[in-house]
């Protein structure tokens, strides 16, 4: 390797991936094989079981009948999947394939099904679907579509030791945003842009969701979480989309995740994760908590379910 990156911002990697003509994936997977003494070969393989496993939940996530845990939600997927099967989708089958994929990858999370936290559980389906869609809607090879994950992960690294990837620390722009961010680079990359252009597609999305809350009605990674999923998928290509065409962010990715880090810390605490703002508050999000746990059960701050990055 003829350069040192230490995941503490994006601009090296990019101005790397730009000198020696080689995709951001590339020396991801160059550098994580040297950093942790294994071939490249053993390390893509254990990215391509991750992969598989994301590809894995989409048929179970799409079940007519699924349902989580609390009995709250499920069945949303099948529903999206049969509207862009039937060629009836308002957006189209790249969008809506999009869609019902993130349903079902987070529908399946809330029933205890086995998935891939990208990068976390609440923001599961993000981009499993991205990429998933463009493997299917673009007829790309698998290996390029394992080969984007290494692109994902740099940003979710970088947004890890720069930001963070807790709703409990920095709102849902924390879950959802970075998957979504992570997800626009992914689909940048495999859409044959260039390592800039996924820099400001990485910039866009999270623009795009900045100052999201974390508000899990009953503390569980439901409501909204799992529609929240389906949004930032969207917000993913809209990102990507954008990039693509040439459209650059005045502000750059680095300085966005820097911006996302101090919406995150001014953010209320009831806005993080504990289930005490937001819709957890309203009047039906009360209801529901109740209706799952009962007038004397879990405080709204416990967080009943997989995934919990609180510590509650």
């Amino acid at each position: 390797m003829e350069f040192t990156f230490n995941y503490q911002s994006l601009s090296p990697l990019i101005e790397a991936s730009v000198r020696e003509g080689r995709p951001i994936s590339q020396l991801v997977l160059a550098q994580q094989a040297a950093q942790m003494e294994m071939s490249e070969e053993e390390i893509y393989r254990q990215m391509e079981k991750n992969y598989r496993v994301m590809a894995a939940c989409i048929e179970p996530g799409s079940r007519k009948n699924l349902r989580s845990t609390s009995g709250l939600t499920g069945g949303s997927a099948y529903k999206m999947r049969q509207v862009s099967e039937s060629g009836k989708s308002l957006t189209g089958s790249l969008l809506s394939g999009a869609l019902y994929r993130a349903l079902a990858v987070s529908e399946l999370n809330a029933a205890m099904g086995r998935i891939v936290a990208a990068p976390t559980a609440g923001s599961c389906g993000i981009l499993p679907a991205a990429i998933l869609t463009m493997e299917k809607e673009r007829g790309l090879s698998e290996r390029n579509c394992i080969m984007a994950l290494f692109t994902a992960s740099a940003v979710g690294m970088v947004i890890a030791n720069t930001a963070s990837l807790a709703g409990a620390e920095g709102g849902c722009q924390a879950e959802c945003g970075s998957a979504a961010a992570m997800a626009a680079a992914a689909i940048t990359e495999l859409a044959g842009g260039t390592p800039e252009m996924v820099g400001h597609a990485v910039a866009i999305a999270l623009k795009n969701i900045l100052g999201l809350v974390c508000d899990p009605v009953a503390g569980l990674v439901e409501i909204p979480c799992i529609k929240r999923n389906a949004s930032g998928v969207a917000g993913a290509f809209v990102a990507a989309e954008l990039a693509l065409a040439g459209i650059e962010s005045a502000i750059p990715a680095d300085e966005v995740i820097w911006a996302m880090k101090k919406v995150g810390d001014a953010m209320s605490s009831s806005l993080k994760e504990t289930a005490e703002g937001g819709l957890a508050a309203t009047p039906t999000g009360k209801k529901l908590h109740d209706q799952v746990f009962g007038q004397e059960g879990a405080p709204a701050g416990c967080h009943s379910c997989r995934g919990c990055t609180s510590g509650k």
